[in-house]
């Protein structure tokens, strides 16, 4: 094709499209995101205690660095699991109620 002048036809540049998604969509993605973190989340955090041997240690101290407490290293396992299990918990919630406004918006499913 050819232009007014006799030359190669060239189309204005298009401006670029936004895209739009709805809420609920939004949502759905940013859940699957969380579910999709959570378990690298929860490692990283349970390995934490393994960086602990030289908290203790003063910057320009001579000497062996002081030990992080077996009981301090057990308490915050403990919590970051049950963190875990209580995340765990809401994202399920969000599924379940995900879940029901799809069932709700189909009107043709029984």
């Amino acid at each position: 094709m050819t232009g007014k002048d006799g030359g190669p036809r060239t189309e204005p540049p298009r401006a670029p499209q936004t895209v739009f998604l709805e809420r609920q969509s939004y949502r759905r993605r940013r859940l699957i995101d969380v579910a999709r973190l959570m378990p690298l989340l929860g490692a990283l955090l349970l390995l934490v205690p393994l960086l602990w041997s030289g908290a203790g240690q003063i910057p320009g101290a001579e000497g062996p660095a002081a030990p992080m407490p077996m009981s301090g290293a057990i308490t915050y396992v403990f919590s970051v699991w049950a963190a875990l299990i209580a995340g765990a918990a809401l994202f399920g919630a969000g599924a379940r109620r995900w879940g029901a406004d799809d069932r709700q918006s189909e009107p043709g499913r029984d």
